[in-house]
């Protein structure tokens, strides 16, 4: 058992450098030339709630638990988010809806991420995008989600994920085509795919404040998604 663990760790420790790494290489990348110029000039002419406040304006990595068993998937980085915070779904609406659930079910230790160096850790959760770089009007390309998909590639070769949660079509129809689901089904809030391997692909309503505010995605809903992921990973 004590030979077990050390192994364990010994994998734990690479798979964290691994990752390290992929962050570093994400964060310096300027392969898509609109989001570039977007995400530059949002972090230079700062949203006048935000003047004072030094944005991350580079591409933004994913965040969570190494060992983790749920990948959340989401769309882009916001404008004034994570696009400022340099942490997926962090310092915006959506993301007080996202880890305020994920608190509620176990996923997060604390409710609400505001920024890098607030104390938050993930338990068993990790989440990343098919887009790393905040798009204007927070609508990626198809092009840019293709261009940018070798860095989800290389992040979910190197995660552990057993169940893959999609927020939105966008994503969905990406993580698709990563896991080779074939024939693509169809996605809709609630939507799961048992994958060959044994593992899942969920489905959920994008977590955006239009579908919050509108009762599209309501707290019950999203909770609900999380249980069902939990319980694939317990069962």
């Amino acid at each position: 058992m004590v030979g077990g663990k050390r192994i364990f760790e010994a994998v734990g420790s690479e798979r964290r450098a691994l990752l390290a790494q992929l962050e570093s290489e994400i964060v310096a990348c300027r392969a898509c030339p609109r989001l570039v110029l977007w995400r530059e000039e949002v972090a230079r002419d700062r949203r006048a709630s935000f003047r004072d406040e030094e944005y991350w304006g580079r591409p933004v990595p994913g965040f969570g638990d190494p060992e983790a068993g749920l990948v959340i998937v989401g769309l882009a980085p916001a404008a004034h988010g994570a696009n400022r915070t340099g942490r997926m779904f962090t310092g915006d609406r959506s993301g007080d809806f996202l880890y305020a659930a994920l608190h509620r079910t176990g996923f997060a230790s604390q409710p609400q991420s505001v920024s890098r160096d607030d104390g938050m850790r993930l338990h068993g959760a990790w989440i990343t995008a098919p887009v790393r770089c905040a798009p204007p009007a927070n609508r990626p390309t198809v092009a840019e989600r293709d261009t940018c998909r070798p860095w989800l590639d290389r992040e979910l070769a190197l995660l552990r994920g057993r169940v893959f949660l999609a927020l939105g079509a966008f994503g969905f129809q990406g993580l698709c085509a990563i896991l080779g689901v074939r024939p693509r089904p169809t996605f809709a809030h609630g939507v799961e795919v048992a994958l060959p391997d044994g593992r899942w692909l969920l489905g959920s309503y994008h977590v955006s404040q239009q579908n919050t505010f509108t009762g599209t995605l309501t707290e019950p809903m999203f909770d609900a998604v999380l249980l069902r992921a939990r319980a694939l990973l317990e069962g």
